[in-house]
């Protein structure tokens, strides 16, 4: 189950999760101290145990580059499927993991029920995947969270498979497909953006996303009079006045500024989550915004702009499943970036899920997903759902 965006998807009734470890002197580390190593090395590891199917499990630090191009820790989790590699080495899926929070304690490698968090896990061990799943930047490390910025996401999410490839058992194979759901969509997206340029030295075969943000003007213009909405825009407007120094002053009430730090703080993991939350989501329901659409004033829009992913390169098969019945991310908006995909001479499978929201969606199409990986990694050719549009 995809728990950790129930409260943004508006919904109620939510299942029992497990608290989220406490955060130890793992996730701590100097920038001196690692500047001497190359992007996706490993810092430091340790066990996680209780991985499914027998699989080994490790938490780990690595480096990655910021968004200034300066050295910085992330963490995240490496799964390992058990046995001996094949002689060319484990082929890796990269998980993005959807919203979880902004602030260090809320990343997935903390949460006590993390591997129930990835849709398909058990698919992909039984496939003798690895499964590298980073917390992105300022999640577990040092914050702010870059949130749903683009740059920032794909390097991590490279930089673990890097990582992943040097893990015990993993056999330092070098093809990789990416998986990810609503911001893991967007940093699936960005992924395949940045691949050739970052990481030449790995082979993406493919990007398989669900309900991506793909169009983030859109998706915080849209959404503004859900919970869920306000919610996201909130984090946004939380994590970039930190991460570009854009002001809030011209977009927010100052009355409305201490239910964003709330918000900011909290994270989205726990079924009592959707409660501690209720009262600074009521107070932004009073007043929030000072302007009509903060997407049209500036940095703002720019910054949305910078951070809305293009079209990849054609020489990269993309699987994109978008539930019909989602109310943050809209599904005509998951329409238009394929028809922007199609026109650039992608070839992507459309894999609508009828009657399913936000939150189910990776859940309800991870069996699809992971088949279409398999295709992708035996080099069959990509279907094509373009010719239908």
């Amino acid at each position: 189950m995809n728990w950790p965006l129930l409260i943004l998807a508006g919904i109620s009734s939510l299942p029992f999760a497990s608290a989220a470890l406490a955060q130890t002197a793992f996730y701590s580390v100097g920038n001196s101290d690692i500047a001497s190593y190359a992007n996706g090395a490993l810092i430091r590891s340790e066990p996680i145990y209780g991985a499914p199917d027998g699989a080994s499990a490790y938490r780990v630090l690595y480096r990655s580059e910021g968004l200034h191009a300066e050295p910085i820790a992330v963490s995240g989790v490496v799964i390992v499927p058990a046995g001996s590699p094949p002689a060319a080495g484990r082929l890796i899926v990269a998980w993005a993991h959807p919203t979880t929070g902004i602030v260090p304690p809320c990343a997935p490698s903390l949460a006590r029920v993390f591997f129930r968090s990835i849709p398909g896990l058990h698919d992909m061990l039984e496939r003798g995947y690895v499964v590298a799943a980073t917390d992105y930047p300022g999640l577990g490390t040092a914050g702010p969270h870059p949130y749903l910025v683009g740059i920032s996401e794909g390097r991590a999410v490279l930089d673990s498979v890097r990582v992943a490839r040097v893990m015990p058992g993993a056999g330092t194979g070098r093809a990789f497909a990416v998986w990810g759901h609503s911001q893991g969509g967007h940093a699936a997206l960005y992924t395949g953006i940045l691949a050739q340029s970052y990481a030449p030295e790995l082979q993406l075969v493919g990007v398989a996303v669900a309900a991506p943000a793909a169009d983030l003007g859109t998706l915080l213009a849209d959404d503004l009079d859900t919970t869920g909405g306000k919610n996201v825009t909130a984090m946004t407007l939380w994590s970039w006045s930190r991460i570009y120094g854009a002001s809030l002053s011209n977009v927010v009430y100052p009355a409305a500024v201490p239910a964003i730090n709330e918000l900011a703080g909290k994270c989205i993991e726990r079924f009592f989550d959707v409660f501690t939350r209720r009262g600074p989501s009521r107070q932004l329901d009073r007043r929030f915004l000072k302007v009509n659409n903060f997407t049209d004033v500036e940095p703002w829009r720019d910054l949305l702009a910078s951070n809305t992913p293009g079209t990849l390169s054609p020489t990269i098969p993309i699987f994109l499943a978008q539930g019909t019945t989602d109310n943050l991310v809209l599904p005509n908006v998951t329409e238009d970036y394929m028809a922007a995909l199609c026109k650039a001479g992608s070839r992507v499978q459309w894999y609508p899920v009828q009657g399913v929201g936000h939150l189910f969606v990776a859940r309800d199409s991870a069996a699809a997903a992971i088949n279409w990986i398999e295709a992708r990694f035996a080099g069959t050719p990509a279907p094509n759902s373009c010719s239908l549009t």
